[in-house]
């Protein structure tokens, strides 16, 4: 129901007030119990023993009565559901769909990066800018893939960043394979992004090899790409690449990675250490920002248990008045 339009103050069911003059309408309206019908004995009033016996009585009817009302009064009031509008913070959105893209291939496993002044493996990095990353994001649907022999949904499209960090920092190198399917992994991202309502879709894709798995390749993925519209950010990742040294397996293909940058028309990044990862998320924080404060939902909370309480208390006053009487 409507609100009563009082400041951080409302009812669930204010309609529900229209019954507090039902008892009046009751006692109007409906006939007087004919005398002896309730069972009860009736003594005249010339047998009642002096005047201050008489006066006690009224008042002990008088207060049964007072609690009979204040009974009433508060189950209606519980009835209407008395709510407190507490201030809510406005929250950023941007209507983007974004999709992480992440090689968990073995190369992953590399311990040529560096964290609070220690050598870490490739991933362990990943994972620390990646996650602050994604908890940046709040106001947008993120998802995560993981690839490598096979890709797989580490986590569905959700405003829950937090879900979607935890689950990037949970992931394992060998859950889907060693090798690199770069064109599986960014296909399934593609599937994923495709069904979307938004408006802004995004992939950004991070791998440090080169395409050595998977049924398809990563530029026919990336003309599908952006056939549907939607954007591929690509991440190079690792010291060398295929540029840098000839016939090696394991160096990232970065030619491949900005191929599908260009052809998709997303940005292609080149990361060689892990200060090179921290700038390159805050660039693609940056180039998919516009996000504006969503209006925000007012947080009730429920009055109703506090006259439903004192209601409960009346009532038990109101047997204890009658069995004393």
């Amino acid at each position: 129901m409507g609100a009563l339009g009082l400041s951080g103050f409302d009812l669930a069911a204010p309609l529900a007030l229209l019954l507090l003059p039902l008892p009046l309408f009751a006692r109007r309206f409906l006939p007087p119990e004919r005398a002896g019908g309730s069972g009860a004995l009736v003594v005249p009033g010339s047998l009642v023993a002096g005047v201050g016996r008489a006066e006690a009585l009224a008042a002990r009817a008088r207060r049964r009565a007072l609690l009979g009302w204040l009974l009433w009064v508060c189950l209606v009031a519980a009835l209407a559901g008395p709510r407190l509008v507490l201030p809510a913070a406005a929250l950023p959105a941007s209507g983007r769909e974004i999709m992480l893209a992440l090689d968990l291939s073995g190369s992953m496993e590399r311990i040529d990066f560096a964290l609070d002044g220690r050598n870490v493996a490739r991933l362990a990095a990943v994972k620390r800018v990646g996650a602050d990353f994604i908890r940046r994001r709040a106001g947008d649907r993120i998802g995560l893939v993981i690839f490598a022999d096979q890709a797989d949904v580490a986590a569905a499209l959700t405003f829950d960043t937090a879900s979607v960090a935890h689950a990037l920092e949970e992931a394992q190198i060998g859950l889907v394979g060693r090798s690199t399917g770069i064109g599986d992994g960014l296909g399934l991202a593609l599937k994923r992004l495709d069904a979307a309502p938004a408006r802004e879709k995004v992939v950004v894709l991070l791998s440090d090899g080169a395409n050595n798995a998977g049924q398809t390749t990563p530029h026919d993925v990336a003309v599908l790409a952006r056939d549907l519209g939607i954007k591929v950010h690509t991440i190079a990742l690792g010291p060398r690449d295929t540029a840098d040294v000839q016939g090696d397996p394991d160096v990232v293909d970065a030619e491949a990675l900005r191929d599908v940058a260009e052809t998709s028309g997303g940005r292609f990044f080149r990361v060689r250490t892990t200060d090179d990862l921290a700038a390159v998320a805050a660039s693609i924080d940056a180039i998919e920002g516009g996000r504006a404060k969503a209006p925000p939902v007012p947080l009730r909370r429920d009055l109703w248990p506090w006259p439903g309480g004192l209601a409960l208390l009346t009532a038990l006053a109101l047997i204890l008045a009658r069995r004393t009487a």
